[in-house]
This record gives structure tokens, sequence and C-alpha cells, in this order.
């Protein structure tokens, strides 16, 4: 028995995985955004391919691919999810020395891939800190926020431009 409103608590106060057996499966989709600002050192040396630890969006890339595939490990509760597609994809704020990031998840399953979107953007995110902290240790991650999701018995999902102040541009 779940303790009312909340889906992970049992009637006793205990954390449980919700019991997703009698779901339908759907396809369902995820897109989650975040920026790093990295200061304009590090910044140029990214824009020229200078980083000293090697191709820093291609590692942040498979980071993020591979943290999407082990949300179930990282965080407590969540299902393990035969993951159909994971996309990251990378854009340049010359104005802020930031980098874009955009995680797109799908899968066909009985539970949906926020997590798993939300996932892939931060751990992206810390890879590309991790590359470029030898540069400049000033880095600020964030925000990181979802910005879509579809499918479930919840539907369609999309974040409103003006809830959250200084969210990334939609690429």
């Amino acid at each position: 028995m779940k303790k009312q409103g909340l889906t992970h608590i049992d009637e006793q106060g205990r954390a449980v995985m919700v019991n997703v057996g009698g779901k339908a499966q759907t396809a369902r989709r995820a897109v989650a955004r975040g920026t790093v600002t990295v200061g304009p050192k590090a910044f140029k040396m990214l824009l020229d391919g200078t980083v000293p630890k090697g191709d820093v969006l291609a590692t942040a890339r498979i980071a993020g691919i591979m943290a999407a595939k082990k949300v179930d490990e990282l965080i407590p509760l969540c299902h393990s999810l035969p993951i159909d597609s994971v996309e990251i994809e990378f854009n340049y704020d010359n104005e802020n020395y930031a980098v874009n990031i955009t995680a797109t998840v799908s899968v066909t399953g009985k539970t949906g891939v926020e997590m798993e979107a939300l996932t892939a953007v931060s751990v992206s995110a810390l890879t590309i800190y991790d590359m470029c902290k030898a540069v400049d240790k000033g880095m600020v991650i964030g925000p990181v926020m979802l910005e879509f999701k579809s499918g479930g018995k919840s539907g369609t999902w999309k974040r409103a431009r003006e809830s959250i102040k200084g969210s990334c541009d939609i690429v």
C-alpha cells in the first residue's frame, strides 16, 4: 500500500520501487538540457580543439550516453530500462562562454526516461568540467532541467519558456 500521493513511499513510510508490472509498454521520450559556463580561456581552447586532455565534447557525449544506460545503478528506485536511443548534442554560447547540452532519450517501455535524460546531461556536463578543470576551476554547471517528455499515462509535457529564468535556448 502506498502513502497517499507518494509513489515511492509505502504506508509505513518505507521507500519502495513502483510496481510497473501492469502498465502497458508505450513509446516514451524525454529531452533534458543543461549548461556549462567554462570561462573565456577554456572556451577558446574548446573552440580551437586545444584542451590538453583531448576531444572534450566527444568524450562528454560518450560519458552521457553511458550514464543514461546506468541510471538504475545510480538513482535508488529507478527501473532498469532497455533504452532505444540516446542522443547528445552540444552548442556553443559565444556570448556567455558556455556549452549548452541537450540529451534526448527514447524507450519503448512501462516507465519514462526523464531521469535518463537528466543524468545524461549532468554527466556530460561533469565530463566537460573534468576535462577543462586544469584550465579553469571556476566553471559553473547549471541549470539542468527537463524540457519535454512524452508517452505513458501522463502524456506529453513541455516546459513553459517563462517557468525557469535563465533556461537554455532550444537548439
